[in-house]
Protein backbone atom coordinates (compact mmCIF):
# COMPACT_ATOMS: atom_id res chain seq x y z
CA UNK A 1 0.00 0.00 0.00
CA UNK A 2 1.27 3.29 -1.01
CA UNK A 3 1.70 6.02 1.68
CA UNK A 4 0.04 9.01 0.92
CA UNK A 5 2.11 11.20 2.78
CA UNK A 6 3.76 14.41 0.99
CA UNK A 7 6.68 16.04 2.24
CA UNK A 8 6.75 19.67 1.36
CA UNK A 9 9.28 22.05 1.90
CA UNK A 10 8.06 25.91 2.79
CA UNK A 11 10.57 29.23 1.82
CA UNK A 12 10.18 32.33 2.76
CA UNK A 13 12.53 34.25 0.36
CA UNK A 14 14.88 37.21 1.46
CA UNK A 15 18.66 38.09 0.60
CA UNK A 16 19.70 38.52 4.34
CA UNK A 17 17.77 35.45 5.49
CA UNK A 18 15.73 32.45 3.85
CA UNK A 19 13.24 30.55 6.13
CA UNK A 20 13.23 26.80 4.89
CA UNK A 21 11.01 24.80 6.67
CA UNK A 22 9.75 20.98 5.97
CA UNK A 23 6.72 18.74 7.16
CA UNK A 24 5.08 15.62 6.27
CA UNK A 25 1.28 16.10 5.68
CA UNK A 26 -0.97 13.03 4.78
CA UNK A 27 -3.92 15.09 4.65
CA UNK A 28 -5.25 15.36 8.23
CA UNK A 29 -2.26 15.42 10.11
CA UNK A 30 1.23 18.01 9.83
CA UNK A 31 4.38 16.67 11.20
CA UNK A 32 7.52 18.60 11.52
CA UNK A 33 10.70 17.24 9.84
CA UNK A 34 12.72 20.46 10.35
CA UNK A 35 13.62 23.85 9.68
CA UNK A 36 16.30 26.66 9.21
CA UNK A 37 17.88 30.18 8.20
CA UNK A 38 20.04 30.41 5.20
CA UNK A 39 22.27 33.46 5.68
CA UNK A 40 24.37 34.81 2.97
CA UNK A 41 27.62 36.43 3.47
CA UNK A 42 26.51 40.30 4.01
CA UNK A 43 29.68 41.46 2.51
CA UNK A 44 29.75 39.75 -0.67
CA UNK A 45 28.85 40.82 -4.03
CA UNK A 46 25.26 40.38 -5.00
CA UNK A 47 26.04 37.33 -7.62
CA UNK A 48 27.60 35.50 -4.68
CA UNK A 49 24.72 35.93 -1.96
CA UNK A 50 22.80 34.78 -4.67
CA UNK A 51 24.97 31.99 -5.15
CA UNK A 52 25.41 31.08 -1.41
CA UNK A 53 21.11 31.19 -1.38
CA UNK A 54 20.71 29.08 -3.99
CA UNK A 55 23.30 26.31 -3.28
CA UNK A 56 21.76 26.42 0.67
CA UNK A 57 17.96 25.66 -0.61
CA UNK A 58 19.93 22.98 -3.12
CA UNK A 59 21.68 21.69 0.22
CA UNK A 60 18.46 21.39 1.85
CA UNK A 61 16.25 19.67 -0.64
CA UNK A 62 19.07 17.21 -1.01
CA UNK A 63 19.05 16.20 2.59
CA UNK A 64 15.27 16.35 3.32
CA UNK A 65 14.08 15.31 -0.17
CA UNK A 66 10.77 17.21 -0.37
CA UNK A 67 8.17 16.54 -3.25
CA UNK A 68 7.02 19.64 -3.21
CA UNK A 69 7.43 22.98 -2.66
CA UNK A 70 5.58 26.56 -1.31
CA UNK A 71 7.47 29.94 -1.93
CA UNK A 72 6.06 33.33 -0.55
CA UNK A 73 5.01 35.73 -3.25
CA UNK A 74 7.34 38.58 -3.31
CA UNK A 75 5.09 42.36 -1.58
CA UNK A 76 6.24 45.38 -3.28
CA UNK A 77 8.42 47.88 -1.01
CA UNK A 78 8.61 51.40 -1.28
CA UNK A 79 11.92 51.40 -1.84
CA UNK A 80 12.71 49.76 -5.50
CA UNK A 81 16.05 48.81 -5.12
CA UNK A 82 15.35 46.72 -1.93
CA UNK A 83 12.22 45.09 -4.45
CA UNK A 84 14.25 44.49 -7.11
CA UNK A 85 16.64 42.73 -4.98
CA UNK A 86 14.28 41.12 -3.12
CA UNK A 87 13.17 40.06 -6.39
CA UNK A 88 16.34 38.49 -7.67
CA UNK A 89 16.43 36.52 -4.32
CA UNK A 90 12.83 35.22 -4.56
CA UNK A 91 14.19 34.19 -8.22
CA UNK A 92 17.05 32.29 -7.00
CA UNK A 93 14.66 30.53 -4.75
CA UNK A 94 12.23 29.44 -6.91
CA UNK A 95 14.94 28.15 -9.25
CA UNK A 96 16.46 25.88 -6.87
CA UNK A 97 13.28 23.16 -5.99
CA UNK A 98 12.35 23.95 -10.10
CA UNK A 99 16.11 22.26 -10.36
CA UNK A 100 14.99 19.26 -8.29
CA UNK A 101 12.11 18.63 -10.66
CA UNK A 102 9.59 19.98 -7.29
CA UNK A 103 5.94 20.96 -7.80
CA UNK A 104 5.71 24.47 -7.14
CA UNK A 105 2.93 26.81 -5.56
CA UNK A 106 3.10 30.16 -4.52
CA UNK A 107 0.75 32.06 -1.67
CA UNK A 108 0.45 35.33 -0.91
CA UNK A 109 1.76 36.80 2.30
CA UNK A 110 -2.82 37.24 3.30
CA UNK A 111 -3.43 33.89 2.27
CA UNK A 112 -0.41 32.61 4.35
CA UNK A 113 -1.94 34.02 7.68
CA UNK A 114 -5.40 33.59 7.25
CA UNK A 115 -4.90 29.31 6.81
CA UNK A 116 -2.20 29.43 9.50
CA UNK A 117 -3.75 32.43 11.88
CA UNK A 118 -7.08 32.78 10.43
CA UNK A 119 -6.64 36.68 9.84
CA UNK A 120 -4.70 38.14 7.26
CA UNK A 121 -3.23 41.13 9.03
CA UNK A 122 -1.36 38.68 11.96
CA UNK A 123 2.05 39.42 13.36
CA UNK A 124 5.22 37.78 13.54
CA UNK A 125 3.92 36.49 17.48
CA UNK A 126 0.65 35.27 15.94
CA UNK A 127 1.92 33.63 13.08
CA UNK A 128 4.69 31.99 15.90
CA UNK A 129 2.14 30.83 18.28
CA UNK A 130 -0.01 29.19 15.73
CA UNK A 131 2.89 27.19 14.03
CA UNK A 132 4.04 25.82 17.48
CA UNK A 133 0.49 25.15 18.42
CA UNK A 134 -0.25 23.18 14.81
CA UNK A 135 3.45 21.65 14.79
CA UNK A 136 3.95 21.24 18.84
CA UNK A 137 7.41 19.46 18.08
CA UNK A 138 8.81 22.31 15.71
CA UNK A 139 11.85 23.90 16.74
CA UNK A 140 12.84 27.21 15.09
CA UNK A 141 14.75 29.82 16.11
CA UNK A 142 13.55 33.03 14.13
CA UNK A 143 10.22 34.51 13.05
CA UNK A 144 11.93 33.66 8.82
CA UNK A 145 11.66 29.99 10.28
CA UNK A 146 8.10 30.40 11.66
CA UNK A 147 7.28 31.76 8.21
CA UNK A 148 8.27 29.21 6.26
CA UNK A 149 6.77 27.08 8.35
CA UNK A 150 3.36 28.70 8.11
CA UNK A 151 4.21 28.37 4.15
CA UNK A 152 4.18 25.08 4.20
CA UNK A 153 1.16 24.62 6.50
CA UNK A 154 -0.08 26.84 3.73
CA UNK A 155 0.70 24.52 0.97
CA UNK A 156 -0.71 21.21 3.01
CA UNK A 157 -3.72 23.02 3.27
CA UNK A 158 -4.26 24.09 0.27
CA UNK A 159 -2.01 22.32 -2.40
CA UNK A 160 -5.45 20.11 -3.72
CA UNK A 161 -7.32 23.29 -4.77
CA UNK A 162 -3.70 24.14 -6.34
CA UNK A 163 -3.56 21.11 -8.42
CA UNK A 164 -7.14 21.04 -9.84
CA UNK A 165 -6.53 24.52 -10.89
CA UNK A 166 -3.31 23.97 -12.69
CA UNK A 167 -5.21 21.11 -14.28
CA UNK A 168 -7.86 22.84 -15.06
CA UNK A 169 -5.72 26.08 -16.46
CA UNK A 170 -3.79 23.09 -18.71
CA UNK A 171 -7.17 21.58 -20.54
CA UNK A 172 -8.36 25.66 -21.07
CA UNK A 173 -4.49 26.23 -22.43
CA UNK A 174 -4.94 23.31 -24.62
CA UNK A 175 -8.84 24.52 -26.11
Amino acid sequence: MQSRTIRIIGLDPGLRRTGWGVVDSDGVRLIYVASGVITPATGDDLAYRLRELFEGICGVVASFKPREAAVEETFVNDNPRSTLKLGQARGTVLLAPAMSGLTIAEYTPNLIKKSVVGSGHADKTQIQAMVKFLLPRATFNSADEADALAIAITHANHRASAAVLAAHEKKVARL
